[in-house]
């Protein structure tokens, strides 16, 4: 599964220590409202709030801000937010997936439009490359952050929990399941004493691009210019970079 998440582990690695997490913040309290507006209050029975309510204390986001999040969810504020999708190609033809929320279409239209053309890539039509992304969950496994930890190990424990594939990579254990099957198979494994590293719903594509050298910093360039966007909640892309050369671009 080559480059499944090199993008995400570096940024988890990046956020650790960013100033911006306010604006990480600011994102994970729209989701957990407008998830909470969809779905109701309830974490335990609406799985879209559990997974941002998680996302939140791994950021370090302090309890009244969730809870005031869910209050006003709940209550039926954020009503205005609608959910879009954007797809387009950055350099190299890599295929972008850039999911927003948003309470301005226009201006956010604009904004993702200018992103990516700016930096040599261009807005493509709804269905233009989505078709080649589907949506999983996706749990990263530090080797040497558990002991005994083993691909037949994870299997074992997430068999009966919907797992769909474990990879292992250089530095650890890729487990892969459907969306449905996210929260059950992380809790799984947490109660088992076996904790990922990461964890996450994702685009996953069918087919990656390799792009090095000035396509890779003009994407690296484009992706991070689309996340600082306050309206954009996530972007995917199916580029296949050496994760130094990432490290490198990314500061």
């Amino acid at each position: 599964m080559a480059g499944h998440n090199k993008w995400s582990k570096v940024k988890h690695k990046k956020e650790a220590a960013d100033s911006k997490r306010s604006k990480i913040w600011t994102k994970i309290i729209r989701e957990i409202t407008v998830a909470a507006r969809i779905g109701g209050g309830d974490p335990g029975a609406n799985p879209r709030l559990r997974k941002a309510i998680d996302d939140a204390r791994a950021s370090n986001m302090p309890k009244d801000n969730i809870q005031r999040a869910i209050s006003k969810g709940s209550g039926g504020e954020g009503e205005n937010l609608e959910e879009l999708v954007y797809e387009g190609y950055g350099p190299g033809g890599v295929a972008v997936v850039v999911e927003c929320m948003t309470d301005n279409r226009n201006r956010t239209l604009s904004d993702v439009r200018t992103a990516i053309q700016k930096r040599g890539g261009n807005l493509g039509a709804s269905g233009s490359v989505l078709f080649g992304f589907h949506k999983k969950g996706q749990l990263f496994f530090a080797k040497g952050a558990e002991d005994g930890i083993s691909e037949d190990r994870l299997l074992e424990t997430g068999l009966e929990y919907g797992i769909e594939d474990v990879t292992e990579e250089d530095d650890g254990f890729v487990v892969t399941c459907s969306v449905e099957n996210y929260l059950a198979l992380k809790d799984a494994f947490i109660t088992a004493g076996i904790n990922p590293e990461t964890s996450e719903l994702t685009m996953i594509p069918d087919n990656y691009v390799p792009v090095s050298g000035d396509n890779a910093k003009k994407l690296v360039a484009m992706i991070s210019a689309l996340e600082d966007l306050d309206d954009v909640q996530n972007v995917f892309s199916n580029m296949d970079i050496d994760e130094n050369e990432l490290e490198q671009l990314m500061g």
